[in-house]
């Protein structure tokens, strides 16, 4: 795993748009069914808009019907980190990523097998890199 990437708000701010910066360091959330990559089906990787790091692949992409990407698993266990969130006066996971702390979406245990969960992650928090 690569060093922690720690930056001033400030820093931050420059180096994303609002939209990436209101989900990703303010836990926002995009509109269901607006993100760029809830349908997408082409064969790739999923990077962390705010630094980079690897965290998902196609290969772990379903549709859950739920507007935004899911995928039943992480590229790699340690690519991200999850937080309790008792926002909206409910009990959820927090996924963020493991190298900057960016807010990606939740993890629920809703998903298929093999692990049965089901990490809904904003369009916005990623970057997609085809492969062919």
């Amino acid at each position: 795993m690569s060093e922690k990437i720690v930056k001033t708000e400030d820093e931050w701010r420059a180096d994303l748009t609002p939209e990436q910066y209101y989900v990703t360091r303010q836990k926002g959330t995009e509109r269901a069914f607006t993100g760029a990559f809830w349908n997408n089906h082409e064969k790739g990787v999923y990077l962390c808009v705010a630094c980079g790091q690897k965290l998902f692949s196609s290969e772990h992409k379903f549709d859950s019907g739920s507007g935004w990407p899911s995928f039943w698993q992480p590229i790699a266990v340690e690519s991200v980190e999850s937080h309790d969130d008792y926002s909206f006066f409910m009990r959820r996971t927090e996924v963020v990523c493991s190298r900057c702390d960016a807010h990606l979406g939740h993890v629920f245990d809703d998903g298929p097998a093999p692990t049965g969960l089901r990490f809904c992650i904003n369009s916005v928090s990623l970057e997609f890199e085809e492969q062919q």
